[in-house]
């Protein structure tokens, strides 16, 4: 996973309220394993009509959006089922970060074992945040998870709060993988005494 440090990006403004994974990653689209090649499909029934060609009004489809890195959405985002392909999906797409004032559980979490930064902030901070990102693609935020702030075009900030341990994670790319390699020495080690202890296991 790649490690997420500062991010200074184009933040997409998506407003509504209650975005469920199926709108961002509809059902038809949950047959694949992979982690990769999902973004083609996220929030595709927005996205497209129904012959596939792209709704012009839709955010991530206008020319100042189609490279955001941050989305700054309304209250309960993720919310649903509890599919991983959901964050799949915008990582695909090339978000890294969204910016919410409330997540559902299942959907925060996968964010963090898939390299993306949830933030909750409070609704006067999102509304700032929101009007920024609608300045468009000369209007770039800066998130600092270090440091734990959040930065408008302008310069104005807000602080969030994020476990230390989820922090902890993400600042070194550590998914469960990852976690696990790091003990790897002590892993072997382990397996090199059951060798000697019990032969026949």
């Amino acid at each position: 996973m790649d490690k997420f440090t500062t991010l200074t990006g184009i933040a997409a403004p998506m407003p509504l309220v209650n975005i469920d994974t199926d709108m961002i990653i509809p059902k038809q689209f949950l047959k694949t394993i992979k982690r990769t090649g999902l973004g083609v499909n996220l929030f595709d029934e927005m996205r497209y009509d129904r012959d596939g060609k792209e709704l012009p009004d839709f955010v991530l489809n206008q020319p100042a959006y189609r490279d955001a890195q941050i989305l700054v959405a309304g209250d309960n985002f993720g919310c649903g089922s509890s599919r991983e392909h959901a964050p799949w999906a915008l990582l695909d797409f090339g978000i890294r970060c969204v910016i919410s004032t409330s997540f559902a559980d299942i959907f925060f979490n996968n964010c963090f074992k898939n390299g993306i930064l949830p933030i909750t902030l409070p609704q006067e901070a999102v509304d700032v945040l929101m009007d920024d990102a609608r300045k468009g693609a000369n209007a770039r935020m800066t998130v600092d998870l270090e440091n734990q702030t959040v930065s408008t075009s302008d310069g104005q900030s807000f602080g969030f709060e994020i476990d230390p341990f989820r922090k902890h994670c993400l600042l070194n790319g550590l998914d469960d993988i990852g976690l696990t390699m790091e003990k790897a020495e002590s892993i072997d080690s382990y397996e090199t005494q059951m060798e000697q202890a019990r032969p026949w296991v």
